[in-house]
């Protein structure tokens, strides 16, 4: 039997996920959805579905409207909405951008909000008040006022500085300039005064600063070029194009300036490759598609100028909206820092009132007898307990560390100047240093788990070169001399003799240049000619040189191979092409393009050549070329060995073949082909299909090899990470074969690897779901969760998938809607019910899905997502958050990374190619990936271990100090007096101990930043919370307790019966409060001396400088100067003279000191000795270590006829410019008159107006 849940996760047969296609169904409506899966359906529901739609399409049309040149029609009541209570604004997004959070005014306010919602802060606050309460309080004000100022004021100013940053960088953009239409001119405007509905100029170069719709531009047809590296990440060229009207009509400014379209449209969405809309002009509606729009981020590029009218502006841009939230990103110690402070909140507030109660007993059995206790109130011993169990909380308020927070900051901060300032992560090239952009994440560095890296630009350098080829059989490429014999050494080819070539191919075979030169071998003359003609490549010259722009970089780079080796591709017309064949310029009559798709994996041109001969020229990936290669092919099996070799050492390749076409083939051939190059349906299918018939049988050429330019040291760092139990993840909108070339030059993959693609996962996701349902429905106690593994242990394997198949799995892809004869019944509340266990069902599925994809991928070495959204890397991401409950890091170079890099615990920017985008909402960024294993091995780890180190001696320091109260607390009758004065109570954190600890957690280090990149295995101990964790925590109190207990009872036995050399007595009150104190200053810092692993002239100074300052500032506080100008609030007037000249006190406090230290020493050595840590070990043979060896690359061992891995030519993600070539739209010609177009614009209407 078929139950509803089995049909809800099967797989839909008719819709398999497609390769090649980049899914953005997380925004499709249910109408796209329809339209792109068109079924047969009933008369009657067609005729109930067309009227539906033709009503919600007349909703929607009006929801987005945009008049030209008219900023009043933006205002209108009906383009309001409703912000707070009754104000009301336009629902049109201005085009600033903001990501400051405070101005002038609301600083203070907003930042005190901040500050005092964070608990302890808050606690202090509310303490403060307290104090002022005579009958409760038995501390001076000061002691809490003082540090709480001091917190409140130094996070201040790093929040200030923080967000001037975040203003500059704002003003930086908001400020750029381009021409905006004003009062009937182009006027120069800032970006931010730019509105919806402006008409702006853009010239070569300019980035477009809104969405809009472009009118006309400098190139014929109204063409424009641009690059959109900041949305996709791909720097090859795109081109858009005007509507023909606003290319007829709008050349002039005047034209411009009177232009008053009205454009509706989509709302504000995210979808970068759709969009729909009408442009209403002077009666008629002209359609408008993506073709016409000019993204935010965008670049002009080949373009003189171009104009366009703004559509969406600031937030409502789709790079905006694809940007994602700004999350607020707080550490992992954080977090368990603030449950921390909570326990000690709970420990308080347990301590005062059992003390509390002790009072109480006390004033009933004792108090209330002693005649000499009155204090002239007549409380009752309950309420005085009451009034003493808040005494108790404000004088053992010091066991919440109110510093802690700021020194927190102060460590985080410097921590982020020493990453700015390492110059071993500098990038001379482009003078980019390491920058940390945020100060709150640093010691989250030394706790990664997995690492989500984009591949274009920043693990490849985005650019690509011609390596190798194989011609006629022969490999060439490796370093040899003209006759053919290897050299040991690297000599670069000369290219002097072409005119033509750009000095930039880096090539060492002198053979090959030396048969190319004496043109004895006419295939390898062909081999190039053929690379100069089959493409769909347009060139611009300026300023005499030869300018490229290819629709992939790969394309490109084989053009521009060609033009080095003598075979320049110079210029083209609408059916010819003009080359340079080694500095003879012929020119060729273009029959047909046959144009690469994503299906074909190759391209074909005809051509006729001076002498009436007609070729046809083709290239593509070696698995479809092979199919269609003649029977007799003597080089087959020798270029199918040097693919393998290509294959394996990494390199793109291609494979090129030919094929002589008689004329008669030729004619009947394309009579074929221009019947469906105007078929009226399935006209793309037709003219694949036409294509077929003509390639085959062809002659094999040879292969090219190309390499996609790995950034220097790439694998090196992956290793690394890898070593230190780190998982990387690639997440790309690049093609399938071409993240997978990347993977294997990385060496994330190797020829081990078993690789798993979406259609292998798929069926085995679907099976344990089912297991899992079936099991919850037999037994319905039973979890879904089980923890058997998907493979089996000990193979290497690889997770490849594409965003299609990602939706598929994950249950994201929206399901087509059965859109049956609606009769409109209410529902029952059985039918109700059902929909909504329905629904619920659903969601448990989804979501069991997810977790199951989650823990398969995991079990992988290595994931590579290709194809995928903005949006599906981010979620991606957040499952793996989500499911794993791992730290994670995104690191990307695009705007199509920011929403992975936000959605992430640590987001890294890459300053890269493609502008700044990610770079802007990043955490840290850097020059190049390789630097990421620095700023995780060393900056990371170093500052988890100091951090750690930090917290386990800053609250061990005030249990030990704030634990000598309670101690006291017996034998003062639990009346909340407290044992130090006031002064020191005050000064003890803000200067007594607080600058040892602070610099052990901006300077510590166990071992030396080249050891730590030597062991990765050192950075596991900051993935598993080893170093700071609720069993640190407690160890940290109970070492508190037993140093309190020994602070207390040393200086109490001592003092209990004894006479000083003078035959005084020293055992008062006040003597005793400097004896505790002193002993306390000296043990704390004695015990932060042991902690320190790496010992620097600062670090000794700050220790013995922390006692030195304490004893001189308590005596100037003793002294009677200052008593008798402060006589209230300096009462220990020449205590610490009178106490410190008895040797007797020295010896106690020596003794005290001692007891705390020696079973600390013990401790530390029997640890090392018998439970040795990694970092221990390390550190024991650091010098065994000086003579550091360089990470030799491991060298792939190649097998020849072994390796199956086909390296697929990366062509473009769209189509050539075959299209735009044939049409001969970007063929420049002589524009005709704006009278004459008027005359002939005029003319046509009247003919339309006449057959209408």
């Amino acid at each position: 039997m078929h139950s509803d849940r089995d049909s809800e996760i099967t797989l839909d047969e008719d819709s398999q996920p497609n390769d090649e296609v980049m899914p953005y169904s997380d925004d499709e409506t249910e109408d796209e959805l329809e339209s792109q899966q068109p079924g047969v359906e009933p008369e009657q529901n067609q005729i109930n579905r067309e009227a539906e739609e033709s009503r919600e399409t007349l909703k929607r049309e009006c929801s987005w409207q945009v008049k030209a040149n008219d900023r009043n029609f933006h205002e209108q009541p009906q383009f309001q909405k409703t912000t707070l209570l009754c104000f009301k604004k336009s629902k049109y997004a201005g085009n600033a951008i903001k990501t400051y959070k405070y101005n002038p005014i609301t600083f203070l306010p907003l930042n005190l909000l901040e500050q005092f919602k964070r608990v302890a802060n808050f606690y202090f606050l509310v303490l403060l008040i307290l104090q002022t309460v005579p009958q409760i309080t038995t501390l001076s004000w000061y002691t809490t006022l003082v540090p709480l100022l001091l917190v409140l004021g130094v996070t201040a100013v790093k929040d200030l500085v923080d967000d001037i940053a975040r203003h500059r960088m704002d003003n930086e953009i908001n400020n750029r300039t381009c021409d905006v239409i004003r009062d009937g001119r182009f006027k120069t405007a800032k970006w931010k005064d730019i509105q919806v509905g402006d008409v702006i100029r853009l010239k070569k170069n300019a980035f477009v600063p809104a969405d809009i719709l472009l009118l006309s531009s400098s190139e014929p047809n109204s063409l424009c070029y641009v690059e959109t590296a900041e949305l996709d990440g791909e720097t090859n060229l795109k081109f858009k194009m005007s509507p023909d009207i606003t290319d007829k009509y709008l050349q002039e400014e005047g034209a411009m300036a009177e232009f008053d379209g009205i454009i509706e449209c989509e709302e504000p969405n995210n979808r970068l490759d759709k969009f729909t809309g009408t442009l209403i002009w002077r009666g008629m509606r002209y359609p408008l598609d993506a073709d016409k729009i000019l993204l935010r981020g965008c670049k002009i590029r080949n373009t003189d100028f171009c104009h366009g009218v703004v559509i969406f502006a600031g937030a409502d841009t789709k790079i905006m909206k694809n940007s994602g939230k700004t999350r607020f990103k707080r550490t992992k110690i954080d977090s368990l820092m603030n449950y921390m402070v909570y326990t000690i909140f709970i420990l308080l507030i347990l301590v005062s009132a059992g003390l509390a109660i002790g009072h109480t007993y006390w004033e009933q059995q004792i108090g209330n007898t002693s005649w000499y206790l009155y204090d002239g109130e007549d409380y009752s011993p309950p309420y005085r307990g009451f009034l003493n169990f808040w005494g108790y909380i404000i004088v053992l308020n010091t066991m919440v560390p109110i510093s802690l927070y700021v020194s927190v900051e102060v460590i985080r901060l410097g921590q982020s100047y020493f990453i700015n300032w390492d110059l071993q992560m500098y990038y001379p090239e482009k003078d980019t240093a390491a920058k940390a952009r945020t100060t709150t994440l640093n010691e989250q560095l030394g706790q990664i788990h997995y690492i989500f890296s984009d591949k274009t630009g920043t693990l490849t350098q985005n650019i690509m070169t011609f390596k190798k080829c194989c011609i006629n059989g022969q490999t060439y490429g490796e370093s040899r001399d003209e006759l053919g014999q290897l050299q040991n050494h690297e000599e670069q080819v000369d290219f002097s003799w072409n005119m033509y070539a750009d000095g930039k191919l880096a090539f060492y075979d002198h053979y090959l240049i030396e048969k190319l030169r004496c043109g004895k071998e006419t295939e390898v003359q062909q081999f190039f000619f053929l690379l100069a003609i089959c493409h769909t490549v347009m060139v611009d010259v300026s300023d005499g040189q030869l300018n490229y722009q290819a629709a992939s970089p790969d394309e490109g780079a084989l053009v521009t191979a060609a033009r080095n080796f003598g075979f320049a591709f110079l210029s083209r017309t609408q059916n010819t092409i003009t080359i340079s064949e080694m500095g003879i310029e012929r020119t060729y009559d273009v029959l047909a393009i046959l144009d690469f798709n994503s299906d074909r994996k190759r391209m074909s041109v005809i051509v006729r050549k001076p002498d009436g001969n007609i070729k046809l020229y083709c290239k593509g990936a070696d698995t479809v070329i092979y199919e269609r290669l003649h029977p007799v092919n003597p080089q087959r099996q020798t270029t199918q060995d040097a693919l393998d070799i290509f294959a394996n050492e990494t390199l793109r390749t291609l494979c090129l073949c030919y094929k002589d076409i008689s004329h008669s083939e030729y004619e009947a051939w394309n009579k074929k082909f221009m019947e469906a190059s105007v078929a009226t349906s399935n006209r793309d299918q037709a003219l694949d299909k036409v294509y077929e018939e003509i390639e085959k049988n062809l002659i094999l050429l040879g292969a090219t090899a190309i390499e996609d330019k790995l950034q220097d040291g790439v694998p090196e760092a992956i290793s690394k990470l890898a070593k230190a139990d780190i998982k990387i993840w690639v997440l790309t909108g690049d093609k399938k074969e071409t993240a997978e070339n990347i993977g294997f030059s990385c060496e994330l993959l190797t020829d081990e690897t078993t690789i798993c693609y979406g259609e292998d996962i798929s069926a085995l996701l679907q099976t344990r779901l089912e297991n899992q349902n079936n099991k919850v429905d037999s037994n319905r106690n039973s979890s879904r969760r089980t923890n058997e593994p998907f493979f089996q242990s000990g193979k290497n394997r690889a997770l490849i998938i594409t965003g299609s198949w990602l939706n598929e799995i994950l249950l994201e892809k929206k399901k087509k809607k059965k859109k049956l004869l609606k009769l409109k019944f209410p529902r029952t509340v059985e039918e109700r019910g059902k929909h909504i266990q329905s629904k619920r069902r659903a969601d448990t599925n989804k979501e069991q899905q997810q977790r199951n994809f989650v823990d398969l991928a995991c079990e992988c070495s290595a994931v590579i997502c290709c194809r995928v959204t903005p949006k599906q890397k981010a979620m991606v991401v957040e499952l793996v958050k989500k499911y794993k409950k791992a730290i994670t890091l995104a690191i990307g170079d695009g705007a199509n990374d920011v929403n992975m890099i936000k959605t992430a615990h640590i987001g890294v920017g890459i300053s890269g190619q493609e502008g700044m985008q990610a770079v802007m909402s990043s955490d840290y960024s850097l020059g190049q990936f390789r630097y990421l294993q620095r700023l995780l091995l060393v900056h990371g780890r170093w500052s988890y271990i100091r951090m750690c180190k930090f917290l386990r001696y800053f609250f061990y320091k005030n249990f030990a100090f704030t634990l000598v109260h309670f101690w006291y607390s017996f034998f003062n009758g639990y009346s909340a007096q407290t044992v130090y004065e006031d002064w020191f109570i005050t000064l003890y954190n803000v200067l007594y101990s607080s600058l040892p600890v602070l610099l052990v957690g901006l300077l510590d280090q166990d071992v030396s930043d080249k050891l730590s990149l030597r062991f990765p295995g050192l950075y596991i101990s900051g993935q598993r919370d080893l170093l700071f964790n609720y069993k640190k925590f407690f160890i940290s109190l109970i070492h508190g307790i037993i140093t309190s207990l020994i602070i207390f009872f040393i200086p109490y036995g001592a003092y209990l019966q004894t006479m000083g050399q003078d035959g005084e007595a020293p055992s008062d009150y006040q003597s005793f409060a400097v004896t505790a104190a002193s002993s306390l200053i000296i043990a704390v810092n004695f015990q932060m001396g042991l902690d320190t692993s790496y010992w620097t002239f600062v670090n000794a100074f700050s220790i013995f400088g922390s006692i030195a300052l304490y004893f001189g500032i308590m005596f100037d506080l003793h002294s009677a100067g200052i008593h008798v100008l402060f006589p209230a609030s300096f009462q220990f007037t020449g205590t610490a003279p009178n106490a410190l000249r008895q040797p007797y006190l020295w010896l106690t406090i020596i003794l005290s000191v001692a007891v705390c230290s020696l079973p600390v020493v013990a401790l530390r050595f029997l640890s090392m000795t018998i439970w040795p840590s990694e970092s221990d070990k390390v550190q024991k043979n650091r010098k065994k270590y000086k003579a550091e060896e360089q990470w030799k690359r491991r060298q792939s061992t190649f097998r020849r006829g072994i390796s199956t891995r086909r390296s697929a030519y990366a062509f473009s993600h769209q189509r050539g410019y075959a299209d735009l070539i044939a049409s001969g739209r970007n063929i420049r010609k002589k524009r005709a008159s704006l009278d004459a177009v008027l005359r002939h614009h005029v003319a046509e209407a009247g003919q339309i107006g006449e057959t209408s």
